[in-house]
């Protein structure tokens, strides 16, 4: 969605996608949006409600039945295991998606580990197709005039057709760049709590094989899953950041974290979108 910064400010319904790495601040501004009458779309809350929900309860599941007196309990429907996911609460998404390596250590087969990846592209693909259903219940429904889509990390590597044009038609799309110092901290943090994370087949094959060789490794079952990740996370920052940049030139417009992180609610938030719209319209 292309707008000048009057057709933004017309809007009656002003609907936005916030893409960028986590950590840049997309949840801390639909959540201040949220209070002050926007809808907030959660893609990660989506997918782990609706489309990863009962594989994510089946490894729950299994988890349980290796412990015998949760197995006796679980077999004979004594006790029932359900989600408590949340905006706020995405726990049960992430460990799913699980961590490669040594499962002594907590890590996953590379088959299934590459398993969870699939049927999660698959999940978030679905959950970006549906944000048109979305802004039609916000409004419809619910009774909210705008809607903000608070899209995943990984949404830049989903590579599916109509996806980002799906977006693009019902949004405006707002990238948020991490400045120099923003990264190093977001890096920092990564690497101090390594999380599970998403990555396109062709850079993990790749970045596993580097690895595996630079650590002398033979199988996937010696590597430690959290040192993994550690190494690996600085290499997808810097994949992701030429693929967001590239959906902000074709489909919609950049901020910064620095711009971001002074805006205090949702007129302050419209004066920096209309901003960005006039620093483009200048390029």
């Amino acid at each position: 969605m292309r707008l000048t910064p009057d057709e933004y400010r017309n809007q009656e319904h002003r609907r936005i996608t916030l893409l960028g790495m986590s950590g840049v601040g997309k949840t801390r501004l639909s959540n201040m949006l949220r209070r002050e009458d926007w809808f907030h779309y959660s893609g990660d809350y989506r997918i782990g409600t609706r489309y990863l929900s009962e594989p994510i309860l089946d490894n729950i599941k299994a988890q349980a039945m290796a412990v015998p007196f949760l197995r006796d309990l679980l077999r004979s429907d004594s006790i029932q295991i359900i989600n408590n996911i949340t905006v706020d609460n995405l726990h049960p998404v992430a460990s799913f998606l699980g961590k490669l390596g040594n499962p002594e250590l907590g890590g996953l087969p590379l088959t299934e580990f590459k398993r969870r990846q699939t049927l999660h592209h698959q999940a978030e693909v679905q959950a970006m197709l549906d944000v048109p259903d979305f802004i039609h219940k916000a409004q419809t429904l619910f009774g909210y005039p705008h809607f903000v889509n608070d899209a995943g990390g990984s949404v830049c590597e989903l590579d599916s057709p109509g996806v980002l044009e799906t977006l693009a038609e019902h949004t405006l799309i707002l990238y948020i760049k991490a400045t120099d110092e923003d990264e190093r901290q977001l890096i920092e943090r990564a690497e101090r709590d390594p999380k599970p994370l998403y990555y396109r087949e062709a850079f993990l094959d790749q970045q596993l094989a580097e690895y595996m060789r630079d650590e002398g490794l033979d199988y996937v079952a010696q590597i430690d899953p959290d040192a993994f990740v550690r190494w690996v996370f600085s290499r997808l920052f810097r994949a992701r950041l030429p693929r967001y940049e590239a959906i902000a030139e074709t489909h919609g417009y950049t901020i910064s974290t620095t711009e971001l992180a002074r805006v205090r609610n949702a007129g302050e938030f419209d004066d920096l979108v209309c901003m960005a719209l006039e620093r483009e319209a200048r390029l």
